[in-house]
């Protein structure tokens, strides 16, 4: 991807183009929403990347229905903002006349894009998002309809619970959940009496201890630690901000609440969290939603899981993150999709198109036929645990109940304080 060469500018362009066709056809136009700055841009640091990768394999162009159409990914910066989501989405749409949407980053980033989608009749298809608090940001959706103009692909929340347990089973504790579930989109989804954690989990008979909801940026959790610790509360779980989670399980550590252990969504997924963390990040865990050794390859690279990794790593000099599988998929799938579209000219044959999606990707088999709500797909997750070693951490992945064609790298094992 390159830059758009102005100072502070939020955009830059992956674009294809059709030398030689014999029958060329406008210019189609991605606008790529992401957090690449802010609270969330660890979601957003491997999209640019993918951006850039899928250039050169897009310079001849695409082939719709025997035309050769050039194109260009418009990448542009949420600023971990829903507003500002909202407005670029606006932006997109209204200024550079962009014929799809894709976005990632929770559902702060997902959803007020998909919603401006709705709203101005733009195909939309999200990632890096669990399917409940993307389809049910609307609470009056119903769930056999479902959305018109946008897509969700990832897992749901009834996979990363039956992972979680399937982790905490692998540990004796007393089974007494403490819950750190922030005031936002996902705290609210993970933590519904309904449709979140505590009623799979007390199924399952755990019991849960939930922390109450604090707002995003809290800096003082004593309060919260004191309840989980009078509890005897040996499992942490939670959907926190990267920085809240770095801050509360400092605190943790030093007001003496030690679970034996730690599973928490969204704050644990990138290395340089575990190390800010030094030494009290070993024995932490979570959700993976890609990995190098998962057994799937690039529809549109034919890059191995690895192979994309090596590259990540050999261009950014760093250890690969997980988020740049999905990224990567969320661009195959909208090519695939406009690869197929019988009219690009018309939003809702690319719409078709999307609902007739089924490709192998990187991250493995995309159905938007086969979900549990329209147009939502669901793919694989697995547990990783995390080690820190003369400062660097790795994790290993210790469960994968939902796919098992995924390889186990080490075992479950108790934090060791």
């Amino acid at each position: 991807a390159s830059s758009s060469g102005v100072p502070g500018s939020d955009t830059t362009t992956a674009t294809s183009g059709s030398e030689g066709s014999a029958a060329p056809g406008r210019e189609i136009k991605i606008g790529y929403v992401t957090p690449l700055t802010g609270g969330l841009a660890f979601y957003g640091e491997g999209d640019s990347f993918n951006a850039a990768l899928a250039q050169p394999l897009l310079d001849k162009g695409i082939d719709i229905n025997g035309t050769t159409h050039t194109v260009k990914i418009i990448v542009k910066d949420s600023q971990s903002s829903p507003d500002r989501a909202s407005q670029v989405a606006s932006d997109l749409i209204l200024q550079d006349r962009v014929d799809m949407l894709i976005v990632d980053g929770t559902p702060e980033t997902t959803n007020p894009v998909s919603d401006v989608g709705e709203a101005n009749g733009v195909p939309t298809i999200a990632t890096l998002c669990p399917w409940q608090p993307w389809f049910f940001r609307d609470p009056n959706v119903d769930p056999k309809v479902g959305y018109k103009w946008s897509f969700d692909f990832l897992w749901g929340l009834e996979d990363i619970t039956t992972l979680f347990v399937d982790m905490w089973d692998k540990v004796p504790t007393n089974k007494v959940v403490a819950t750190l579930y922030p005031n936002d989109a996902d705290g609210n989804a993970w933590g519904d009496p309904e449709k979140g954690f505590p009623p799979i989990l007390a199924k399952a008979g755990y019991t849960v201890v939930d922390g109450g909801r604090y707002q995003d940026g809290t800096e003082d959790f004593s309060s919260i630690i004191a309840k989980f610790k009078a509890a005897n509360a040996e499992i942490l779980t939670g959907v926190p901000l990267p920085a809240d989670f770095v801050n509360f399980w400092k605190q943790a550590s030093q007001q003496g609440y030690h679970p034996k252990v730690a599973t928490v969504g969204k704050a644990l997924q990138w290395p340089s969290q575990i190390e800010a963390m030094g030494d009290i990040g070993t024995g932490l865990s979570s959700e993976m939603s890609w990995a190098p050794t998962y057994p799937f390859k690039s529809s549109l690279t034919g890059d191995s899981a690895q192979q994309l990794a090596d590259k990540w790593t050999a261009q950014k000099n760093k250890e690969w993150l997980q988020t740049i599988g999905h990224s990567h998929a969320l661009i195959e799938v909208a090519i695939d999709a406009l690869k197929r579209t019988t009219n690009v000219d018309d939003k809702e044959a690319i719409v078709k198109a999307i609902e007739a999606t089924n490709l192998d990707t990187i991250v493995g088999n995309i159905n938007f036929s086969g979900g549990p709500v329209p147009h939502v797909a669901k793919t694989a997750i697995v547990g990783g645990q995390w080690t820190v070693t003369d400062g660097k951490a790795q994790i290993h992945i210790v469960s994968s109940p939902i796919d098992t064609s995924i390889p186990l790298g080490g075992e479950m094992v108790p934090i060791s304080w």
